[in-house]
């Protein structure tokens, strides 16, 4: 494989930074140069709109995708659950590294004392549906507040307004060094399909830049992530549709769950599925017609897609 060097491209956020230079440390150790290539999308310039307004989980991506489209860059690394399910023309995930903590995590501006208490009205920061979704469905007195920016700029914002909490990624807070101001594990909350996993994209026509970023294939986390993002496919969720999903392998089995929730969480619909290994590729299928055949699921999709604020 003679490679000169391999340029990676990569958001310039301090964890997109961090996700990149992962690989890279992760490719030398093969013994490839590597070089960052950074690229700003429109998610990052435009942060006055709620995402889904905004156009969905594409907005982190497309412009990586075009660079690799046009030779800029020959990979490109994600947060694997900001990827859309359907990839550009051309383009393949080639390898998906081994996950984060998948959770997501509650950080309190000043301590999470107000959990336990039924009567308080908190406001609680998020741009997610299905964050809030699920936690309207927890703490249905408490209030929600939009919040965009990378994680920096996410607990900034926390701290100078007067909201209780924001909700967060485990896997972002603990990859750049910030998992001290987590104030609770969200145990109860199924996250994101893929959250917690960084991919690797290319084009696919270089079979032999293919074989090198396969190196550092978790074939574990591949198996999981796929079932999870293949029943966010099936269902047509999409970015904007309250969908957490959630695969973890015990043994020679596959266990899986998800939840779809209205918006203000007064509704929720839940399946959970275990299967051998050799019969997961199914699974999502299957979890997901069931799910369908739900009067409340269909019409919570058809009211996302009918308002998608």
């Amino acid at each position: 494989m003679g490679f000169k060097t391999i340029r990676i491209g990569t958001r310039d956020s301090i964890l997109a930074t961090w996700q990149a230079e992962h690989v890279a440390a992760g490719l030398k150790q093969h013994g490839f140069k590597t070089e960052l290539v950074f690229i700003k999308t429109e998610g990052d310039q435009v942060l006055d709109t709620p995402l889904p307004l905004l156009g969905g989980k594409g907005v982190f991506t497309k412009a990586l995708d075009d660079a690799l489209l046009r030779d800029e860059v020959d990979i490109a690394v994600h947060s694997f659950k900001d990827i859309p399910t359907q990839t550009p023309e051309g383009l393949a995930v080639i390898a998906i590294l081994e996950r984060e903590d998948p959770r997501d995590v509650l950080v309190a501006r000043k301590d999470a004392d107000f959990l336990t208490d039924p009567e308080y009205t908190a406001t609680i920061a998020t741009s997610s549906h299905r964050r809030g979704g699920q936690w309207l469905g927890q703490y249905p007195k408490h209030r929600l507040t939009d919040i965009r920016g990378n994680v920096h700029t996410r607990l900034r914002k926390l701290n100078e307004n007067n909201w209780d909490g924001a909700i967060f990624a485990a896997a972002g807070l603990k990859r750049v060094g910030l998992d001290g101001n987590i104030s609770a594990y969200l145990d109860w909350m199924i996250p994101a399909p893929a959250q917690g996993a960084v991919a690797v994209m290319a084009r696919d026509n270089r079979p032999d830049l293919n074989r090198a970023i396969g190196l550092l294939h978790h074939a574990t986390t591949a198996l999981c992530t796929r079932v999870e993002r293949r029943f966010l496919q099936v269902l047509e969720g999409g970015c904007s549709a309250p969908l957490g999903a959630f695969a973890e392998m015990y043994g020679g089995q596959v266990q899986f769950k998800a939840v779809l929730t209205s918006l203000d969480g007064h509704r929720r619909e839940e399946i959970a599925m275990n299967m051998p290994v050799e019969h997961a590729a199914s699974m999502a299928d299957r979890a997901a017609e069931a799910m369908m055949e739900r009067d409340t699921v269909m019409d919570i999709l058809a009211e996302i897609r009918k308002d998608p604020e």
